[in-house]
Formats: C-alpha cells, sequence, structure tokens
C-alpha cells in the first residue's frame, strides 16, 4: 500500500509538473513602456496567447514618467525602467528605477531608482549575467552603468561622455547617445550614437563595473546617418545597425576577440518609389536568426530582410504597414510567431504573425490600445 501510495503521489507530481509546462507555452507577458504626456498610466503588463496572439490586459503602473524603454533581468525577477526627463531630485538628470516582477501575477513593485547621470536617458540594458545595467542618456549623449544587487540598482559605477558632431545640424549638433547592447559573449557594449555617427565600443571585461574604451573605440557609420539601435546575429559573427537620419541599415562583420566592426553593406529601409518623411527607430532579428526587421516611422511599416547566414548580407523581401502610425518599437516572440508593433502616435499595438520561412508578417486582427506605446518587452513564464 506504501508503494503504491508513492507511485500515486509521483503520478500526480509528474502530471502537475507537465499541466505547468504546457501553461507556460500557452502565452507571453507583455511590458509595455510609454510616454505619459497624454494621459498613460507609465507601464501596462499584458497577457499574450500564443495561438491567436490575443493581448489580455493584466496591470498598470502608476506615478512613473516617461518610462519609454525598458529591459528584463536575465532571471525574470527585475525589470528596469528609464525616466526619460531632465529633471529629478531638483537636478537636470533624468533616472533609472528598479521593480520586483511577482512571478504568480506578473505585477511589478517598487525596488530602488538612481539618477542617470544625464538628460532624457532613452535606452537600458542588463549585462549577461545581471549583475549591471548600462544606460544611454540622449541629450546629454552619455552613457552610464549601475551595479546591480537582487535588483536594487546601486550608486553609478562609470559614466562615458560622447562628444562631436554631424552634418545634420538640427539633429546633430552634438552627441546624442540613442541605444547600448552588449554582445552575446558579455564582454563588448555598443553604443549607437545618433548624434556623431559613431558606435562606441566598451569592454566590459577589463575593468568590471566601468566603462573601458576597447581598441579601436568606435565605428563610423555614414555622416548624416544617424545610427540608433543595434543587433547581433546569435552567433555573434555579424551586427546590424538601423540608422535613425537616413532611413539605412548597416551590416557589420565582427572581430570578436578585439570587438571591431567591418561595415559590409548600407542598404535602404524603404521602398524604391517612396519620397515622403521617414525616420527609422528599431531593429530586431528572429531567434533563429534567418531574418532581420526595421521599423519606418513616415512609411509606417517593418521593412523584411533575408539574411545570408553565412556573409551577414541582407536581402530586401518586403515591407508591413504597421496598421498605425510612428512604430516607434517593436519585438519578435521567443518562438519566433509573432511581432508586435508599437505604435507610438496612434496608441496602439499590433500583432502580427510571422512565417518562418518566408520572414512575412500578416495581421491577426489583435491589437492593444495604449497611450504613446514606445517601448515591448516579452517575457515567457
Amino acid at each position: 500500500m506504501k508503494t503504491f501510495a508513492l507511485l500515486l503521489a509521483g503520478l500526480a507530481l509528474l502530471s502537475c509538473s507537465k499541466d505547468q509546462v504546457m501553461e507556460n507555452k500557452t502565452h507571453h507577458i507583455v511590458y509595455v513602456g510609454t510616454y505619459t504626456s497624454k494621459g498613460s498610466d507609465g507601464i501596462y503588463v499584458f497577457k499574450m496567447d500564443l495561438e491567436n496572439g490575443r493581448l489580455t490586459p493584466l496591470h498598470s503602473v502608476k506615478d512613473v514618467e516617461n518610462p519609454s524603454f525598458l529591459a528584463v533581468a536575465p532571471d525574470k525577477n527585475y525589470l528596469y525602467a528609464v525616466h526619460e526627463t531632465n529633471h529629478f531630485q531638483g537636478r537636470r538628470t533624468g533616472a533609472v528605477r528598479s521593480f520586483a516582477i511577482d512571478r504568480k501575477t506578473w505585477n511589478l513593485s517598487y525596488l530602488s531608482e538612481q539618477p542617470s547621470f544625464g538628460e532624457h536617458p532613452c535606452h537600458v540594458t542588463t549585462t549577461s549575467d545581471g549583475g549591471a545595467i548600462l544606460l544611454t542618456n540622449y541629450s546629454s549623449g552619455s552613457i552610464s552603468i549601475f551595479p546591480v544587487k537582487a535588483g536594487v540598482i546601486q550608486a553609478v559605477s562609470d559614466t562615458a561622455q560622447h562628444s562631436g558632431t554631424g552634418p545634420n545640424m538640427s539633429r546633430q549638433e552634438g552627441p546624442h547617445a540613442h541605444s547600448v547592447t552588449i554582445s552575446p559573449d558579455g564582454r563588448f557594449a555598443y553604443a549607437a550614437d545618433l548624434g556623431v555617427d559613431k558606435i562606441y565600443i566598451y569592454d566590459l571585461k577589463k575593468e568590471p563595473g566601468k566603462l573601458v574604451p576597447a581598441t579601436p573605440p568606435f565605428a563610423r557609420t555614414a555622416p548624416g546617418a544617424g545610427p540608433r539601435h543595434f543587433t547581433f546575429s546569435p552567433n555573434g559573427a555579424f551586427a546590424w545597425v538601423i540608422n535613425e537620419l537616413n532611413s539605412t541599415i548597416t551590416a557589420f562583420k565582427i572581430n570578436q576577440k578585439s570587438g571591431a566592426l567591418v561595415e559590409i553593406q548600407t542598404l535602404s529601409t524603404l521602398p524604391p518609389d517612396f519620397d515622403g518623411k521617414n525616420s527609422c527607430a528599431d531593429i530586431h532579428i528572429s531567434p533563429d536568426g534567418e531574418f532581420l526587421y526595421g521599423s519606418n516611422r513616415g512609411h509606417d511599416s517593418i521593412a523584411i530582410f533575408k539574411i545570408d547566414t553565412e556573409t551577414g548580407l541582407l536581402q530586401t523581401r518586403g515591407w508591413q504597414s504597421t496598421l498605425g502610425k510612428t512604430p516607434r518599437n517593436f519585438a519578435i516572440d521567443p518562438t519566433g510567431d509573432f511581432l508586435l508593433a508599437a505604435n507610438q502616435n496612434s496608441d496602439n499595438i499590433v500583432v502580427f504573425r510571422r512565417d518562418k520561412e518566408s520572414g512575412q508578417l500578416s495581421p491577426t486582427g489583435n491589437e492593444a490600445h495604449v497611450s504613446m506605446p514606445v517601448c515591448i518587452k516579452l517575457v515567457t513564464p
């Protein structure tokens, strides 16, 4: 009887574990960062059904000003949000805040905050081990790094100030650090600076907690390009930057020992017959490393590219309307089945199904209405 009881208990535990795994495969959690000038609560939390892409509202986090960009810790226990402002505690600086993630409800609770040591921080990311966060201060053109302990942001450990100008004097009168991205091996940080047409490279392993310039310390884009966001191939051999001001994507081969970038291609994100105003915003690679996507604001589309995984070169495969205005940010879900586009100026997030063979996108008919959505981060439970 005792043996039989133990067997039944084991079967029940196995059934429970299997059910839990199956439940985890049915949805993702979606965190949305926003601008709050038109009445947004701040940060929104949704559940996304993996059968059809339907978004169900779960929570909103109020009393956070312009949490325009988010990052989730590798262990999924913490979320970090910049506050894209130039005022914090009586100082001319923005801020960064951390939240604990409730793994049962996926709601957020405040943990800590620090000044960003620059004006209008617009991007934040975590190191691969989750031990630090890095952010970019757009208006100041600087980078800051902060140690993190159990989600609590510690005092800043280093800052790096960019310098210079670009030929577009209405947008490039000085440095404007727009994003910072960590290499797949965790060694290098790449900071795209729109204002000076450079991608700065920092060696994070040389002196932990410090922003030590690599050798070489940066790569240049075309004058007036305005590099904005950056992404890597899964194996770290190639990288691509989307250039906001001239609506292009530049491909690089990476020297994985030095971190150096060698340009191998630049091509337009726009159809040849488009002659309107446009600026680019975000860039992401599919989980399988086969396709690259970039957002156009003006053309209001997602540009689709096929990647030659041997060379890193791109082939244009088309465009998909984002069914809204000014797609600031978008995200590809970890399964690779869906792409979510955040249309900042039409206050909607639109869900597309992604064909893994062709890379093409098709509307699911599902969307969520959020005031001025800027950033989307997906978490698998």
